[in-house]
C-alpha cells in the first residue's frame, strides 16, 4: 500500500529542499566567484543580521568576554558572552556593559551550560536573559532538556501573520551525540511545560504555542575541541545530524527547518572549507579566539598557546563532572595539569577515601599537586558550599568518604582554572587551559604573519581573515577542477 503523505509534510519536505538549494546555490556570486558573505545559509545570516555565517563560541569563566563579543558583533559576527562558572552579578555587569555598547541591533548571544548540580543555577540564569532581553543563547553540554531552556523558548513565542508559531527568543544548541540533537529537534517536553504552566511561569497560549516548534531554531554539531568534548569527527557527526534534522521536520511537519552548522576543529580556511562543503550551514570558532587580545585570560596563557602546534593538547577528566569520567580537552604543552587530572581520577575510581590513600599519595598529593593539606582545602569546599546554599551535599561528604574525596579533588580544578586566568608565573605548571588542536593549526597557518604574534590578533581580524581566505581557497579549487575538466575534454 503507498504511503500518504499530508499536503503539510509535502510543504515542510518542498520548504526544505528549497533551503538546501538556496544553501548551496548562494555560494557564487553574480561574478561567477565565491565570496566570504556568501557562504553558508542565506537564511541564518538574514534571521541573525550577520555578515558572515560565522559564530564564536562562549567560552569559561568569561574567556569569550564582552570585549570579544562587542568586537564581533560590530564586525557582523555573533558572539556569545562566556557565562560558564561565573556569578550571576557579574554576568549582569557584562549583559548591561553590552548592551551600552550594542545600540543599533547588532547580534550577540549568551553561553548557557548546564549546571546539573544546581539546576536552580540554571532557571537564575535564564531568568536574568529574560529581564535583560537577551534573544539569543548557545546551550551548551546539555543531556536533557530541562525547566530552564523550556521558560526561555516559551517566553518567546507568538504566531506571525500567517499564523505560523515563531520563538522571539532564538536558541541555538551545541552538542555532540544524536540523542541530544533528538531531544531539541523536538517540541518542548509536555510534562516540563505543565510544571511551568503550574508555577505560573508561562501562559496558557505559551503552552498551547509549544507544542508546534522545536526546541531550537538551530543546532551547532561540536567535533573535537577544547573543553568538554565527545572527540567527534566531523566528517561523520555533520552528516549523521543532518540527517537526523530531515527526519524530524518531516515527522512533525512544521514549516520552519533548524540550521546546522559545525564547530570543533575550525582553525583555518581548509577546515572551514571543508565545512561548508559538507554542507554546513554555519562555522563556529572557539580555540582560536582564546589566543587574542579580547579574550578574557591572562596574557601568560596567551604566551603559552601562541606557540602550540597540534599535538599539544591532551584529555583530562572534567572537574565539573569529575566523578562520571567526562573528559575535557586541555594545554599539554607547559603544564602538568592533565597528567595530574588523570592520575587524580584514576586514584579516585581505586580507593574509596582520602584515608585510604598510601601516605606516599598522601603527601605527593598535598605537597605537590596541591600545596595544601586535605583538611584545608576540604575546609574551603565547605564554605564554598554552604555558601552556595548546599548543605546537603556537606552532610553527604561528612558521611560518604568517597564524595568527601570527590569533593577535594574537584578542587584542585577549579584552583587550577583560576591559576591560569591570574597568569601566576610560578605555578603555571598547574595551569588548566581549555583548547583543542584547532590553534595549533591556526598558528601555523599565521606563521610568518602579522597574525603570529598574539598582541596582533582581533577576533573581528580573525574572522574577516579565516573567511576571505575560505573564500579563495575555494574558488582557486573550482579553478582548478575547471582546468582539469578542459584538459580532459
Amino acid at each position: 500500500m503507498q504511503k500518504t503523505i499530508s499536503p503539510l509534510t509535502q510543504a515542510s519536505n518542498l520548504h526544505l529542499e528549497n533551503e538546501h538549494l538556496k544553501s548551496s546555490n548562494s555560494f557564487l556570486s553574480c561574478t561567477g566567484s565565491i565570496q566570504p558573505s556568501a557562504l553558508g545559509n542565506a537564511q541564518f545570516k538574514k534571521e541573525y543580521g550577520l555578515k558572515y555565517a560565522y559564530i564564536a563560541g562562549g567560552m569559561y569563566r568569561g574567556i569569550a568576554s564582552k570585549e570579544l563579543v562587542i568586537s564581533l558583533a560590530n564586525a557582523g559576527v555573533m558572539g556569545f558572552l562566556g557565562t560558564g562558572g561565573r556569578q550571576l552579578k557579574d554576568i549582569e555587569q557584562d549583559i548591561v556593559h553590552i548592551q551600552s555598547k550594542l545600540t543599533h541591533g547588532q547580534a550577540y548571544g549568551m553561553n548557557m551550560v548546564a549546571n546539573l548540580d544546581s539546576p536552580d543555577t540554571e532557571l537564575a540564569t535564564i531568568e536574568l536573559y529574560l529581564k535583560y532581553g537577551i534573544k539569543c543563547i548557545e546551550a551548551a553540554a546539555f543531556i536533557r532538556i530541562t525547566p530552564a531552556l523550556v521558560l526561555y523558548r516559551l517566553q518567546g513565542l507568538y504566531q506571525d501573520e500567517q499564523g505560523n508559531v515563531r520563538s522571539h527568543n532564538k536558541l541555538i544548541a551545541k552538542l555532540s551525540r544524536p540523542e541530544v540533537a533528538n531531544n531539541f529537534l523536538c517540541p518542548a517536553p509536555q510534562q516540563i511545560v505543565q510544571q511551568l504552566l503550574d508555577e505560573h511561569k508561562i501562559t496558557a497560549e505559551q503552552a498551547r504555542l509549544s507544542q508546534s516548534i522545536f526546541m531550537c531554531d538551530d543546532i551547532c554539531v561540536e567535533a573535537d575541541s577544547g573543553g568538554h568534548t565527545d572527540r567527534g569527527q566531523p566528517a561523520v557527526l555533520l552528516p549523521a545530524i543532518q540527517s537526523l534534522r530531515d527526519q524530524k521536520v518531516a515527522e512533525f511537519g512544521f514549516l520552519y527547518s533548524p540550521r546546522v552548522g559545525l564547530g570543533g576543529g575550525i582553525g583555518t580556511p581548509n577546515a572551514a572549507a571543508a565545512a561548508f562543503m559538507m554542507g554546513a550551514d554555519f562555522i563556529l570558532t572557539g580555540s582560536i579566539n582564546q589566543c587574542t587580545v579580547e579574550a578574557g585570560t591572562s596574557d601568560t596563557v596567551k604566551h603559552m598557546l601562541q606557540h602550540i602546534n597540534v599535538q599539544d593538547t591532551e584529555y583530562a577528566p572534567a572537574g565539573d563532572m569529575f566523578e562520571s569520567g567526562a573528559k575535557v580537552q586541555v594545554l599539554k604543552k607547559g603544564s602538568f595539569f592533565a597528567a595530574r587530572a588523570n592520575k587524580l581520577f584514576q586514584l579516585y575510581q581505586q580507593y574509596d577515601s582520602l584515608d585510604a590513600l598510601p601516605q606516599r599519595i598522601q603527601a605527593q598529593l598535598q605537597d605537590k599537586y596541591f600545596n595544601m593539606s586535605f583538611d584545608e582545602i576540604w575546609q574551603q569546599t565547605k564554605d564554598y558550599l554552604l555558601a552556595s546554599k548546599r548543605p546537603h551535599d556537606v552532610e553527604r561528604a561528612e558521611k560518604d568518604g568517597k564524595y568527601k574525596m570527590a569533593r577535594v579533588f574537584r578542587w584542585y580544578f577549579a584552583h587550577s582554572m583560576k591559576l591560569a586566568f591570574r597568569g601566576d608565573e610560578q605555578m603555571r605548571v598547574n595551569f588548566q587551559v581549555h583548547t583543542g588542536p584547532a590553534l595549533g593549526a591556526f598558528n601555523q597557518w599565521v606563521k610568518g604573519t602579522e597574525l603570529e604574534p598574539w598582541q596582533n590578533r582581533h577576533v573581528d581580524k580573525i574572522a574577516d581573515k579565516l573567511m576571505q581566505n575560505t573564500a579563495d581557497l575555494m574558488n582557486a579549487k573550482v579553478q582548478q577542477l575547471l582546468a582539469a575538466n578542459l584538459v580532459y575534454k
